[in-house]
């Protein structure tokens, strides 16, 4: 079991559930601001035992025939689905977003094992003519051994199939690391794969502080591959760090998402997904629509309509049905949002709705914050180049596309994009000229598994989902293979 007859949860660390040897954390409910579970707190070398066991059992797992590993995954995603509608009010109870979206995050969770289990038999390598007869050259694809995973709290379920599943599949083992605020999920995965039959190892879950725990996944020899979601500060210390050891890094790191809306385009249309797209998960997405781009010829019926849209959103208890938006995740980024937005207002940004903190809190304690929209902003405002992550929609016009792409591409970030028009010529233009991983035309996310979920510029290196994500867990091994009997100096090209 993965909680203790006390209710307290436990870390999952070479097939065993143990206790944090740091003490314990309250997991604290952003509807109402109360904490309510403890979980353990790992210490340093709680942590360098997950490695150890890691290493340990990586040799046998990646001995394994893909297919037996496959087998596995496919019970956890059939695990998962058995639990889900358990493992979605956790979602709400420790990260606070709808339960009509945390139930969509448990199937992606379910999802990423099933894709994944799919490339039993798709895992190729290649075999190359050498320039002797009687030898082959082949590229092998295998495991890159230890993996190490941080993951942030915005999608504390499905980000730990993310990057779970691909390891699994490839061979790999791994030490996966969630956030503080949001750790009941992964302990809950923890449990999931203990059922599952994950031989000891293969998979551990480690709970505790980044500046402890993080730390030591960073800088331990033991790691082969660190992958890490998250912030710009935290993505920059990892790589930092991992420089030490010359260890390879994934990172997916924030977004200042453009949403481009032409003239042409179906208002409508462009409106509820603008919207959509900026109040998922309470604006804590980092593909959100940070900056609504609209053209001046409809900007004024653009502004109104959105305006009409947010308010007809339902701020509420994320435990209903009927909600739409729930609280943020935390006091720390509430008050973080309300800074972003009380400077924006006081450098010249007007209130078209006000939002802010609803006047009667749907439950007492919570870190709610109503959809606040902004207009009369500029380009260069700090809310039109920081990540706000929050439902704050600054809303900007511009006169003609190369305009519109000028805005978008001044940015440090360069995660997803969105065009929203009816124009094919404009929107092969924006194929060519917008300098983002991800590019939305006429829709939103979220990206699919079989795609490739990766950023420019300070939004990371690297990436995740499909067939290229898959690649960050594989390395190339080339073998030279001689059968034809003469002696290998005979062979030496070049004079060597």
């Amino acid at each position: 079991m993965a909680a203790s007859a006390e209710g307290h949860y436990r870390m999952l660390i070479d097939g065993k559930f143990v206790a944090g040897d740091a003490g314990t954390r309250a997991v604290v409910n952003p509807s109402d601001g109360k904490p309510f579970v403890d979980v353990p707190e790992a210490s340093a070398d709680q942590a360098r035992e997950a490695i150890a066991a890691a290493r340990k059992a990586q040799k046998a797992w990646g001995l394994k025939a893909p297919l037996e590993r496959a087998g596995i995954m496919k019970r956890i995603a059939g695990l998962v689905r058995r639990d889900a509608r358990r493992l979605a009010e956790i979602i709400v109870r420790e990260q606070g977003k709808p339960i009509n979206e945390a139930v969509g995050e448990v199937g992606g969770t379910a999802e990423f094992f099933d894709y994944y289990a799919e490339f039993a038999r798709r895992i190729q390598g290649e075999i190359l003519p050498s320039d002797f007869a009687g030898e082959q050259v082949w590229i092998q694809r295998v495991p890159v051994g230890v993996v190490a995973a941080i993951i942030p709290w915005n999608y504390p379920s499905a980000l730990v199939s993310r990057k779970v599943a691909p390891a699994m599949i490839a061979g790999d083992t791994i030490i996966l690391k969630p956030h503080e605020d949001t750790p009941l999920s992964a302990l809950e995965m923890a449990r999931i794969f203990d059922e599952a039959g994950v031989p000891a190892g293969v998979v551990n879950v480690v709970t505790g502080r980044g500046e402890t725990i993080g730390e030591v996944l960073c800088t331990e020899p033991g790691i082969d591959l660190i992958t890490m979601t998250g912030s710009v500060p935290t993505g920059k210390r990892i790589m930092a760090n991992a420089s030490r050891n010359l260890t390879a890094v994934s990172l997916e790191l924030g977004g200042k998402a453009p949403f481009i809306v032409m003239g042409d385009a179906d208002i409508d249309l462009a409106v509820r997904s603008a919207a959509t797209s900026r109040y998922m998960n309470c604006g804590q997405v980092c593909i959100c629509n940070e900056r609504t781009l609209v053209h001046r010829s409809i900007y004024d019926q653009f502004v109104e309509r959105f305006v009409a849209f947010s308010k007809s959103l339902v701020v509420g208890d994320p435990m209903l049905a009927t909600t739409d938006i729930g609280p943020k995740v935390s006091r720390e980024e509430l008050e973080k949002v309300e800074k972003i937005l009380a400077e924006a207002v006081a450098g010249g940004a007007q209130l078209a709705l006000a939002g802010g903190r609803p006047e009667r809190a749907p439950i007492e304690g919570g870190y709610w914050l109503n959809p606040t929209v902004l207009t009369g902003v500029t380009r260069d405002m700090p809310i039109m180049t920081r990540e706000i992550f929050g439902p704050v929609v600054p809303i900007m016009p511009f006169d003609d596309f190369e305009e519109a792409v000028s805005i978008a591409n001044s940015s440090h970030y360069g995660l997803s994009a969105y065009l929203f028009t009816n124009d094919l010529s404009r929107v092969m233009n924006a194929v060519n000229e917008v300098s983002f991983g991800e590019i939305y035309v006429n829709r939103i996310g979220p990206e699919m598994l079989q795609g490739f979920h990766v950023g420019f510029r300070e939004s990371g290196l690297g990436g995740d989902d499909g067939i290229h994500g898959l690649e960050s867990y594989l390395r190339k091994k080339t073998v030279y293979v001689n059968y034809s009997g003469a002696a290998t100096a005979a062979l030496m090209p070049y004079g060597r």
